[in-house]
C-alpha cells in the first residue's frame, strides 16, 4: 500500500530536498532515528521543515564518503517526512525519519548548498495472475 498525496498524483515529480544516508535504508513505512552532522544535510533537513516536511531519503553508495555528490547517491530511495527535529549542543541534529513513498530522482534541481532533486514516486502494479496466486497459496500451506 502506497500513501498518496492528495497534491500529487501518483507518478507526479517535484523538487525536494534530498538527504544522502550512511549505512543505513529507510523503506515506506518505516520509522528511523537519524543523526545528521552535514552542513549540507542540515540544510535539507531545515529546506524540509520549511516545506511540509518532506524530504526525499536515499542511500549512500560509499558511506565513508565525506562529501557525496550525484554518482554517488543511489537513484531510488524514499520520500519520507521529518517527525521530530532536534538541535544538539555540539551542532548536529537528532531527526526522526518516516518512510512514506518509494521514489526515483530524475534530475538534481541543487547541489551548491544542499541537494534538491526532482522525484518521481514509483508505484508498484499488483497483479493477481495465477503465477502469483499459487505461489501465495503455496507459501501459506508451508
Amino acid at each position: 500500500m502506497f500513501f498518496k498525496n492528495d497534491k500529487d498524483p501518483a507518478g507526479a515529480r517535484r523538487p525536494l530536498p534530498a538527504l544522502p544516508l550512511r549505512d543505513i535504508i529507510v523503506f515506506p513505512h518505516m520509522v528511523s532515528q537519524l543523526f545528521v552532522g552535514r552542513e549540507k544535510s542540515i540544510a535539507a533537513l531545515d529546506d524540509a521543515m520549511s516545506r511540509e516536511k518532506e524530504i526525499f531519503l536515499a542511500a549512500q553508495k560509499n558511506a565513508k564518503t565525506n562529501d557525496p555528490t550525484p554518482d554517488d547517491i543511489y537513484t531510488v530511495g524514499t520520500i519520507g517526512i521529518v517527525v521530530q527535529l532536534l538541535r544538539l549542543a555540539d551542532g548536529t541534529v537528532k531527526v526522526l525519519v518516516e518512510g512514506r513513498r518509494r521514489a526515483r530522482i530524475k534530475r538534481y534541481v541543487e547541489t551548491r548548498n544542499y541537494f534538491v532533486v526532482d522525484a518521481e514516486e514509483l508505484v508498484e502494479n499488483v497483479s493477481a495472475d495465477v503465477e502469483v496466486e499459487a505461489l501465495i497459496r503455496s507459501v501459506q500451506s508451508t
